[in-house]
């Protein structure tokens, strides 16, 4: 794509698009190919191009010298391909976050983001909490490994003879993925008797992770369990296909007539533009258009319709964002709320509407560069409007009502831009403590988790009791724990304030009591966060016997987000009222 002449045309595009990692087919209209752009002639577009492509020739020139003079006059041994890789990098940098190289080694966790599948064993990977070994986390239902018994916690001692002592996450997994068909020989220490070794041989298969992973009813505040529930967790290859046999499902064990359903996407990053498409197209009519993409150039311009008949074209409908809901999720919520066909849930999402297309640069690698926007059906583009700057949680940061603009849905709501979609309904988030987070990263949880699994098997009513949390926090008796507050660093930096201007004599004693009171301690701590730290103490319990489908069955008894929206659901009046007359807030 990059050639070191005077004349560069960018004129071809490749017929895969990406958005936020998901596939997507650009217009392939040869008229609109060949217009020239508004208010422009067709001369003046050719002189703008052939000045640009001149320009382009030059700044390649000039990169090539340099290039060419660092590695062969340079002091020491340079390395031609990292520097390569390592400019590429420099220069993608400054446009937007999703526009970057990807070399040929990176193409395969690129395909498994997109695809959901790979070659190996079926296994979720981790460091051992001392940071000395490699440990399953969890085996996938039905995958080699757990046909293998894996078990989390087993710790991986080798693999087909590479000791794995002191190795990180990634060379593990790379030696343990591999072509379907062969067989990887594991030497592990089980869990479940840590005093011997056993061999273990493992045939590799195509493995999918399903995007599907749960689906079952949620209860409303009455205790009635009459609403459906579907669990998204990705945009991959025939994750419509499964949405579509779990809304099946569920429609056969209530005689097709389904008081309500909820779809989850929250914490869903996006995927297949195309499998966002179809799963709208299981609730709205044939036909009905769901996004658009424009671009600069003319063959990224493309409207996407759905195709085939509903499946649930009347069941009331809930769907569930936050701000980790992206791209595709956010096509699929977007579109939804502005053809007026469910209720949206939750908090503001991501705010992804760029498209990103994928070009061959050589060496088996791809540089995924943005190539134009998306909007949904209302007009609007979903793009945050400042994607630099973000809350610390991701979420779309503040953005000046000047910069928002109105739109409206197919009934007449108004609805904004500005960044995200705006739910019809907000719920506030649900966010664990600091030190309940590093207390899970710290891997102290799994490792309780683990040996509390080995020794009993939990019914699905579990709770973590006084007993076994007094387990728990004697275990942590010794552990460890990095841990800083936010408190702590703000006192720290006033008392560095306080020293500059003069102060800190007359105030080090209220100081002081402060930094007393909040001082880093365990076993407060451990008293402080109780209930949310037995809460994630029984979700990694859970999943041990019950798998990933187990944990969300499990959470979902809790999920007041949920709970809320099977209110909503079976209330029409409520239902019918939000869907035609509630305007979104602009924030």
């Amino acid at each position: 794509m990059r050639r070191t002449t005077p004349i560069i045309v960018f004129r071809s595009i490749l017929p895969a698009v990406l958005l936020a990692g998901g596939l997507c087919l650009p217009a392939t209209d040869a008229a609109a190919r060949k217009r020239p752009a508004a208010g422009k002639t067709a001369d003046s577009s050719a002189v703008v191009s052939q000045r640009r492509d001149l320009e382009i020739g030059r700044s390649m020139e000039t990169f090539f010298n340099i290039f060419r003079e660092v590695n062969l006059y340079y002091v020491d041994t340079t390395s031609p391909a990292q520097m390569v890789k390592e400019a590429g990098n420099a220069m993608l940098e400054g446009l937007d976050p999703y526009t970057e190289y990807l070399p040929a080694e990176e193409m395969a966790d690129f395909e498994t983001m997109t695809t959901g599948k790979y070659a190996g064993l079926g296994a979720l990977i981790r460091k051992s909490s001392d940071g000395k070994w490699i440990e399953v986390a969890e085996p996938y239902r039905g995958t080699p490994s757990d046909k293998a018994g894996l078990r989390a916690g087993d710790r991986i001692l080798s693999v087909d003879g590479t000791d794995m002592s002191g190795r990180d996450v990634a060379f593990a997994s790379d030696r343990m993925k591999g072509k379907a068909g062969t067989v990887a020989t594991l030497v592990i220490r089980p869990i479940a008797d840590t005093t011997t070794t056993k061999t273990v041989a493992v045939k590799r298969e195509r493995i999918s992770v399903p995007a599907v992973p749960y689906y079952g009813w949620v209860k409303d505040s009455s205790g009635r369990d009459s609403v459906g529930y579907i669990r998204l967790n990705s945009f991959t290859e025939n994750c419509a296909a499964e949405v579509r046999e779990a809304l099946t499902s569920l429609q056969r064990q209530r005689g097709d007539a389904l008081a309500g359903l909820i779809l989850d996407l929250r914490d869903n990053t996006g995927g297949i533009l195309g499998e966002a498409v179809k799963i709208a197209g299981l609730f709205t009519p044939r036909n009905t258009t769901v996004v658009t993409t424009r671009g600069r150039v003319p063959e990224m311009n493309s409207t996407y319709r759905t195709i085939g008949e509903p499946i649930a074209p009347n069941v009331p409908l809930a769907v569930l964002i936050n701000s980790a809901s992206a791209s595709a999720s956010e096509i699929v919520a977007g579109s939804l709320q502005d053809l007026d066909r469910a209720v949206i849930i939750g908090q503001r999402s991501f705010g992804k509407g760029l498209v990103q297309s994928t070009r061959p640069v050589g060496e088996n690698g791809y540089v995924k560069l943005t190539t134009a926007k998306y909007y949904i059906p209302s007009g609007r583009c979903i793009q945050a409007v400042d994607y630099s700057h973000r809350n610390e949680d991701g979420s779309v940061g503040a953005v000046p009502d000047s910069l928002i603009r109105p739109f409206r849905t197919a009934g007449g709501r108004t609805v904004y831009d500005g960044g995200g979609i705006v739910p019809d309904v907000k719920t506030d988030a649900e966010y664990f403590s600091k030190f309940t987070v590093i207390l899970l990263g710290s891997g102290y949880i799994d490792d309780f988790a683990n040996r509390y699994a080995v020794s009993r098997t939990p019914d699905k009513g579990f709770a973590i009791d006084d007993s076994t949390y007094a387990d728990f926090c004697r275990m942590m008796a010794d552990k460890p724990i990095a841990f800083e507050s936010g408190t702590e660093r703000l006192l720290a930096q006033l008392r560095r304030t306080a020293e500059r201007e003069k102060y800190s004599e007359r105030i080090s004693g209220e100081l002081d009591a402060i930094a007393e009171k909040i001082k880093d301690d365990k076993e407060a701590e451990l008293r402080a966060f109780a209930p949310e730290i037995r809460e994630v103490l029984a979700d990694a319990v859970i999943t041990r016997w019950y798998y990933d489908a187990g944990r969300l069955e499990y959470m979902l008894r809790r999920d007041k987000t949920a709970r809320r929206a099977a209110d909503i659901l079976l209330d029409k009046s409520e239902y019918t009222r939000i869907v035609t007359t509630r305007d979104t807030d602009k924030k």
